[in-house]
């Protein structure tokens, strides 16, 4: 086992950066994440988005960090001596040893303060279940009076009175002052609200004000003011700031309006749609009218209908038309009935006809006159051929007959003794006669001369 305290300094000696990453580590995990509020000194905004600053207190400092991707929120607004509350974690810049907070969220130090009393009473109050929506009223469809709880001299209730005027001029609007913001508000907004239950004159109210910071619209995240607008019996609705602005009132309210206009748009219907829905709703309440005493008059005269026929007279009219009709009816069976047994009698006279002799007689004779006329087709038509075959084997005989060759210019020598046709000149000797047949006649003919070749010598006699 080595001795450590025998080793020389240098050879137990670390490097710098071994140190200062010894040190992040002790840093990182040996404090957790925490809040840490302070006054910004020093602060550095460089292009890369990053902000630097010191964080003091009367006694001491520290480094912070506050890197743009972990920005929430503008932060361009931010300047030496704001005092701020920042959430992070401890850590160590080992290239310089700087012993520095990462920052993870920022927000100025009261409002921060105010947060957390919002989150906090907001808890309770939705415990005790405050904001379930089985305790919310619905709104009146058309109010016959509207209150406002909010500052006489603000804007918001400028542009209420004016959205509620274009809507619906004919609704009266009562307005219960009280202050909107400051440390007297939350009470004057609880007076106001119990001023309007005792008085019974309204059938909505709303209550709210116009845009401000948080600590602008606290009154309204007082826990006096959402316990009275949760007891209050009418109808409440919320219109505290702009749209992306969220109070205790909003979440107690039996309506939460994005702003102060909208809540007038809430309350009151548009006055040109509902005098078309009055229109449309008389015309319909017309035609029901027209249409029910049209039902009377046709039920009126129904009635008298059946009294009319009822009547002696109408009786026997009806049985005497109802006798002719019979009649007509006996009438128009005894014709069909006649015109059936005629056509059954008329089949069986056909029928017989087909039966007679006569018929058979008929045709056998039309088969007879069927049968010569087919043979005597026959007959032609086999004496027709007949004759075109003689006629062909005439032309075949005619043209191989010798008679043929005569006529074109050629003769037939043979024997006067024998008549044998002489075909070969070898077999004639010279002074014997020859008989020669031309097409026209013939000639006796003694041979004068015999050779071999086509040129031959005949001396006629």
């Amino acid at each position: 086992m080595t001795d450590l305290t025998a080793q020389s300094p240098a050879s137990r000696a670390i490097s710098v950066s071994e140190l200062n990453r010894r040190a992040k580590v002790l840093l990182e995990e040996g404090i957790a994440r925490v809040w840490v509020e302070g006054e910004i000194s020093n602060l550095s905004k460089p292009t890369s988005g990053h902000v630097y600053f010191s964080l003091k207190d009367a006694l001491a400092q520290v480094s912070c960090a506050y890197f743009r991707q972990r920005q929430r929120g503008p932060t361009i607004n931010l300047k030496d001596g704001d005092q701020v509350l920042v959430f992070g974690k401890v850590s160590l810049y080992e290239a310089r040893g700087n012993y520095q907070m990462i920052i993870e969220q920022l927000e100025a130090a009261g409002e921060g303060e105010l947060r957390r009393r919002f989150d906090a009473l907001k808890a309770k109050l939705a415990a005790e279940g405050l904001f379930d929506a089985d305790h919310k009223q619905a709104l009146p469809r058309l109010p016959a009076r509207i209150g406002l709880i909010t500052s006489p001299s603000g804007a918001a209730v400028r542009d209420m009175v004016t959205v509620l005027k274009r809507r619906f001029p004919a609704i009266p609007v009562l307005i219960y002052p009280t202050a909107v913001q400051g440390d007297f508000a939350a009470a004057q907004i609880v007076a106001a609200i119990d001023t309007a239950i005792k008085r019974n004159e309204c059938d909505v109210l709303i209550i709210g004000r116009g845009g401000g910071s948080l600590e602008d619209m606290w009154p309204f995240n007082e826990e006096i003011v959402a316990r009275a607008m949760y007891a209050c019996p009418i109808p409440v609705v919320s219109a505290v700031g702009h749209e992306v602005d969220f109070t205790i009132a909003d979440f107690v309210a039996d309506v939460r309006a994005p702003t102060p206009s909208g809540a007038a748009e809430l309350v009151v219907p548009d006055q040109a749609e509902w005098l078309k829905q009055l229109a449309s709703t008389s015309t319909r309440i017309a035609q029901l009218g027209r249409r029910y005493l049209e039902n009377r008059f046709q039920a009126v005269d129904w009635l008298s209908k059946r009294l009319t026929q009822g009547s002696p007279a109408n009786t026997v009219a009806r049985q005497r038309d109802w006798l002719r009709n019979l009649r007509l009816v006996m009438v128009s069976a005894v014709r069909h009935d006649l015109s059936l047994r005629n056509r059954v009698v008329e089949a069986k006279a056909a029928r017989l006809m087909q039966l007679s002799p006569a018929v058979d007689v008929q045709q056998s004779l039309g088969k007879t006159n069927g049968l010569e006329q087919r043979l005597q087709v026959a007959g032609h038509w086999a004496v027709d051929r007949l004759q075109q075959r003689l006629r062909l084997a005439a032309r075949t005989l005619d043209s191989v007959s010798p008679l043929a060759t005569l006529d074109r210019g050629y003769s037939i020598v043979s024997d006067p003794g024998t008549g044998k046709i002489l075909t070969d000149a070898s077999s004639v000797n010279k002074g014997t006669a020859i008989h020669a047949r031309l097409a026209n006649g013939s000639l006796e003919a003694t041979v004068t001369k015999v050779n071999d070749s086509h040129h031959e010598n005949i001396e006629s006699t």
